[in-house]
């Protein structure tokens, strides 16, 4: 018999903020008090360290979702100091919702890790930089989210596999993930979560689902296959400029979202005896009793 496990969403600003700390920290309040998220989760990069020169000084390859003129430009515009993810943590404790991010550089994740998040995660980009999988192990004690999006079985693997032998693998949360902005339903593939758990659901903590497709239907199937943690982009307008507002889910549908996962979760129960009493009411007024 399958126990379901209480449903936990994570709202993914990600770099949604536009570089504006008001902005982030209104999209913070509003995903605790009006959609009920149990998470927000921005992003950290050091540009200098993950893209090459030649990467950094190139024109943004869609100039019209760029805030700079060059691609290295763009992503330092959108970048928040430490110092302003520590505000927006402090921010996050004082309205009750968890603060996360994820990390993509040995050197963003030494910075995160220093303000000690309930968890961290790790893109699908860069799940394969075991160099900072191996210092966070080492040195970071919560749990490690990781997305497996554009990523083999043999990869996925070979991850779980790190983490076991780190003796990090029961605080390790698996993602499935298509890594595509937006992703046709027909490539969400959410079957794979089976596979996840069939494969990993004893060794790591907990299996997730990451979605950047179109509307909410899918992440109450993803819940019911056994993904507890739900990830969702989310944005206060979708045709904001930035790569990621058109795969995100603006205010209502997020608060929509958190309603039907915890409803699901309600209703995903069997009955504890034949007649519910809310059913005997019924049963004695509608029920022929002259068969």
């Amino acid at each position: 018999m399958t126990h379901y496990k209480k449903p936990y969403v994570i709202a993914e600003i990600g770099c949604n903020h536009k570089g504006e700390i008001s902005l982030a920290k209104e999209l913070i309040k509003i995903a605790k008090i009006f959609c009920n998220a149990d998470a927000v989760k921005f992003q950290k990069r050091n540009n200098v360290e993950l893209l090459t020169e030649e990467q950094y000084n190139a024109p943004h390859p869609n100039p019209s979702n760029s805030y700079g003129d060059t691609y290295g430009a763009h992503r330092e515009y959108l970048e928040f100091n430490v110092d302003q993810h520590a505000e927006l943590k402090a921010y996050c404790e004082e309205l009750g919702i968890v603060y996360s991010t994820s990390v993509w550089d040995t050197t963003s994740a030494q910075e995160m890790a220093s303000l000690n998040p309930e968890f961290i995660k790790i893109p699908s980009a860069c799940n394969n930089n075991f160099e900072m999988l191996s210092w966070l192990c080492t040195n970071y004690p919560g749990e490690i989210h990781i997305s497996t999006g554009m990523t083999t079985k043999d990869e996925i693997d070979e991850l779980v596999a790190f983490f076991e032998s780190k003796g990090r693998n029961k605080d390790l949360v698996l993602y499935n993930c298509t890594s595509g902005y937006p992703v046709p339903f027909t490539d969400v593939c959410l079957l794979d979560i089976n596979l996840l758990i069939q494969k990993y659901g004893n060794k790591v903590k907990h299996i997730g689902f990451s979605g950047h497709h179109l509307g909410i239907a899918v992440d109450v199937a993803a819940y019911t296959l056994g993904a507890n943690i739900v990830e969702r982009h989310y944005t206060l307008d979708r045709t904001w400029k930035g790569t990621d507002h058109a795969a995100s889910l603006e205010p209502e549908g997020l608060r929509k979202l958190s309603r039907d996962l915890k409803a699901v979760y309600q209703a995903l129960q069997f009955k504890n005896q034949d007649i519910l009493p809310i059913e005997q009411v019924q049963r004695d007024k509608l029920k022929n009793k002259k068969v």
